[in-house]
């Protein structure tokens, strides 16, 4: 897992500013391998931390542990959470529901909000919360 800490907040206000933002993140990564990121933002949608998780061909996994200590650490309102398929298809997985879900439930417990989870597979990229999914 890589931590970074976004010296220069990014406003990540909506499903373009956080399309391009881990599009780029996608970019340096490599889409080969399913890679995670997760984007805590403050209560003006700045980005003031981003961690990054490293998977494989089949999957890349999410602790919902670290995204509510990493909330804590950093005093997050919110977190935006996006990954690859490296297979072509951004259609969100049952696995992907499903952790979606158990991260949306700690962090309603922690009055965190879980604002998106993006699927993106090359150019597509779907949101989970427009699908009507969070």
């Amino acid at each position: 897992m890589f931590h970074q800490r976004a010296e220069s907040p990014l406003l990540l206000n909506g499903f373009e500013a956080a399309h391009r933002f881990f599009a780029g993140c996608l970019a340096e990564a490599g889409p080969e391998k399913e890679h995670l990121w997760v984007a805590h933002v403050d209560d003006e949608a700045r980005c003031i931390h981003l961690a990054r998780h490293d998977g494989d061909v089949a999957g890349a996994t999410l602790s919902v542990r670290d995204v509510i200590r990493d909330a804590a650490t950093h005093g997050s309102v919110g977190v935006i959470v996006a990954h690859n398929h490296p297979s072509g298809d951004a259609t969100p997985s049952a696995d992907d529901r499903q952790i979606t879900r158990r991260l949306a439930l700690a962090a309603e417990a922690i009055d965190l909000a879980l604002l998106d989870h993006l699927v993106m597979a090359g150019p597509d990229c779907r949101s989970m919360r427009a699908m009507g999914l969070l």
